[in-house]
């Protein structure tokens, strides 16, 4: 089975918090990742994996500062065929650069031959729910597709 990495861009922390509640989801049986400081380095990109991206946007649409490396790293990719995504990105909608960082990723990664597993989910943090709540929901709809 492939392996699942959680991929997380977070400044405050809500993405990690949602990243490690999705992980909490994952069968036992799955070999699961998390990576706070994101390396495209420590990815073999010549075998089929999961990649889950959890990612806020800071400032005006800007990724945070933990993952800025492997988005740069990112960019001058060409080939990502091997990889099955999905992105949960967290923003305020009082801000028109709402989940910015997560459409970026999100069409890098298209962009770059990555396969799409489900429509992004774009949490808005403003309204004083709690994000894990969102992306347990969206999880379970798709999380069968993780059985490949």
């Amino acid at each position: 089975m492939k392996p699942i990495h959680f991929i997380v861009g977070t400044m405050l922390g809500s993405s990690e918090y949602v990243a490690d509640h999705l992980a909490t989801l994952v069968p036992d049986d799955r070999e699961v990742n998390q990576h706070l400081s994101p390396d495209l380095n420590d990815f073999d990109l010549t075998i089929p994996q999961t990649w889950i991206l959890c990612t806020s946007t800071h400032g005006a649409g800007d990724f945070p500062d933990n993952i800025l490396n492997f988005i740069d790293q990112l960019a001058i990719q060409t080939n990502l065929k091997h990889i099955d995504y999905a992105v949960c990105a967290l923003g305020d909608t009082n801000y028109d650069t709402f989940c910015q960082a997560g459409k970026t990723v999100d069409k890098m990664l298209k962009d770059r031959g990555a396969k799409q597993i489900i429509d992004s989910l774009n949490i808005d943090v403003s309204t004083g729910e709690i994000p894990e709540d969102h992306a347990q929901h969206w999880f379970e709809q798709w999380q069968d597709k993780l059985s490949s």
